[in-house]
């Protein structure tokens, strides 16, 4: 979206007339153009208006039922916090007292409406003008926010009692923006950031990935998975981090969540014997390097030196594992494996790998599947050795 989208939709029959269609299949939007533009609309604002219905579409499933009184770009959704996580970002904030909050580099405003509706002072800091106005459109129903169209190395942050900020990761634009992999290429810079939480509490959004090396001594790093997804790390310094906590890795999957932490990186377990189960920690716990807590939680070891995978003999339910029962065990040797899964009528096949140089897709086609039966079999290394296992999952706690 433009500048000049922006001001067709922002008005009020350029607003209503975005509630009063929704995204649907190709043919649909097809008949809703020509629907719009038959009753005298400008082209433009029915471009803009079918954008932004196919964004709010899309972003219920960070924002759920808040997104249709919401406006988008392309890049501001896909980088925004999702609301879930957002609020647990707010309630840091409430829980230390901390009542005037600056957001820098707030894109559509995601997390200064979590701050907003906890009824904390935020004042959401961007640099893009059209991302800044779409904010202003979004935390409207919230008086306590302000929003602030600037570069945050503008900004004086000595007002405000604590700082939050999600650095763009991504090249300037709307939509197609390419990610960037020098962090000292950040806005805000991470050295600021650092600069600033000598004096202040500080909350900073990266990447999960981010360079471990990179993470300031002291600062409590905790990784978040949604449904499965390792969203983001987040940073925490002065009274926004807990006590003692320096790694940690929150799993949520739908309305639940579950939490380990540690005041450090966690020792691993030693290799063992493959069991008769295989344990696949969660991206956060991984992330976290929190392995060796997990394997002593699980009685478990590991499957191979520097593989992510556990094994024992016993099945305990964990929320920070997908445990797998194991059926065979086989050479990493595609005639074999094809032979076994042939007998097996095996024709859906899940394949996991850690360790072992294959494309899956690749492999999946060369087992020539037929079958009625569904399997997933996890290439990898067991006491080093290149091996193929057959396995079943097992329910998740």
């Amino acid at each position: 979206m433009d500048r000049a989208e922006l001001v067709e939709l922002l008005t009020p029959s350029g607003l209503a007339l975005l509630d009063s269609v929704a995204a649907g299949t190709p043919a649909e939007l097809v008949s809703t153009v020509t629907k719009l533009r038959a009753e005298g609309h400008p082209a433009a604002l029915v471009s803009a208006v079918l954008g932004q219905a196919r964004l709010r579409a899309r972003a219920s499933r960070k924002f759920g039922v808040f997104a249709d009184r919401m406006l988008f770009t392309q890049a501001g959704l896909e980088q925004a916090t999702r609301l879930r996580v957002a609020a647990l970002h707010a309630g840091r904030f409430s829980s230390a007292g901390l009542s005037r909050v600056v957001d820098l580099g707030s894109g559509i405003g995601g997390d200064a409406l979590a701050l907003a509706s906890l009824d904390i002072a935020v004042t959401a800091v961007e640099i893009d003008e059209v991302t800044a106005a779409i904010a202003s459109y979004n935390l409207a129903p919230f008086p306590t926010s302000t929003v602030i169209h600037a570069d945050a190395r503008d900004i004086d942050v000595e007002p405000f009692d604590a700082v939050f900020a999600d650095p763009a990761r991504r090249s300037a634009g709307h939509s197609e923006t390419e990610r960037l992999t020098d962090p000292d290429d950040y806005t805000p810079p991470l050295d600021l950031l650092w600069e600033v939480a000598e004096r202040k509490p500080v909350g900073v959004k990266l990447g999960p990935g981010f360079d471990r090396s990179r993470i300031p001594a002291g600062v409590e790093a905790q990784w978040i998975s949604v449904d499965g997804d390792v969203v983001e790390l987040g940073l925490w310094t002065g009274v926004l981090a807990r006590p003692g906590v320096t790694r940690a890795a929150l799993v949520i999957v739908g309305d639940a969540a579950a939490e380990m932490t540690s005041d450090g990186d966690s020792e691993d377990e030693a290799v063992r014997p493959l069991g008769s189960y295989v344990y696949e920690p969660n991206g956060a716990v991984i992330r976290a390097r929190l392995i060796g807590d997990l394997a002593r939680r699980l009685g478990a070891g590991l499957l191979s030196e520097r593989i992510a995978y556990l094994t024992s003999d016993e099945f305990v339910p964990s929320p920070f594992a997908q445990a797998f029962r194991v059926v065979a065990d086989l050479p990493l040797d595609e005639k074999t494996i094809k032979k076994e899964l042939r007998s097996r009528g095996i024709g859906v096949l899940e394949v996991k790998k850690r360790g072992a140089d294959i494309d899956p897709a690749v492999f999946r086609r060369k087992m020539s599947l037929s079958g009625t039966r569904s399997a997933t079999i996890i290439l990898t290394r067991v006491a080093g050795r290149h091996r193929a296992l057959l396995v079943d999952r097992e329910p998740s706690d």
